[in-house]
């Protein structure tokens, strides 16, 4: 029997902030600069749903660990500047949140430092505040379940009754690793086809999270 769901779990970049755009422009501006050119699918590929050490154990494969530090201090800056200068909530994030009667968290690949800095920067961090948690906390990030699971554990709630919210591909494979109900936004980088699969949901308006949740 399938349990009602009791608790809806939120990736950060992509899923409640606009900034998976400013993070690819960015990450493709650094491989220009730094020796290994990449399109936007490239990135959206390797590094989009990835921590911070995922990305840049990526980057000292291919370029050496010298070059690895500069990048990953390069992006930190870049990203921040571009944020302050114009990031967003998702389209129809707010109205979303608004229509959801469930319990929530925060559940990223970020860091809780990114996080405090995106989330506040788009008025969203005082919605979720105590109730953030980061791949920094956790042994091994997505693709591999231990993100979700502790935010469900620290929540109190049963992995079963829990619904994510996610817009990568190594997101939707670690809810569907922790048994929990996927429901994959494909109104960002990633095409709906890298988001389908077993127990998930994909959709493209994110005013149409709150009826979706209902119904499954």
């Amino acid at each position: 029997m399938i349990k009602p769901i009791e608790l809806v779990i939120f990736d950060c970049d992509g899923v409640l902030v606009d900034s998976e755009r400013i993070a690819a422009r960015v990450q493709v501006s650094l491989g220009a600069e730094l020796g290994w050119p990449l399109t936007e699918d490239e990135v959206v590929d390797r590094f989009i749903g990835r921590s911070h050490a995922a990305i840049r154990e990526q980057v000292a494969a291919r370029l050496g660990e010298d070059t690895a530090a500069v990048w990953s201090e390069r992006f930190e800056q870049l990203h921040r500047e571009a944020v302050d200068a114009g990031l967003t909530p998702v389209e129809g994030l707010p109205e979303a949140l608004d229509a959801l009667s469930l319990p929530t968290c925060v559940a990223s690949s970020g860091s809780h430092d990114k996080m405090r800095h995106t989330l506040g920067r788009t008025g969203l961090y005082e919605r979720f505040a105590g109730r953030i948690f980061s791949a920094t906390e956790v042994s091994r990030g997505k693709p591999a379940p231990d993100l979700f699971l502790y935010a469900a554990r620290q929540m109190g709630v049963d992995p079963a009754a829990c619904a994510v919210v996610e817009d990568s591909r190594p997101g939707v494979a670690a809810a569907r690793a922790a048994g929990m109900r996927a429901f994959g936004y494909a109104g960002g980088l990633t095409p709906a086809g890298r988001l389908e699969g077993a127990g998930t949901v994909v959709f493209h308006d994110m005013r149409d999270l709150s009826a979706l949740i209902a119904a499954s």
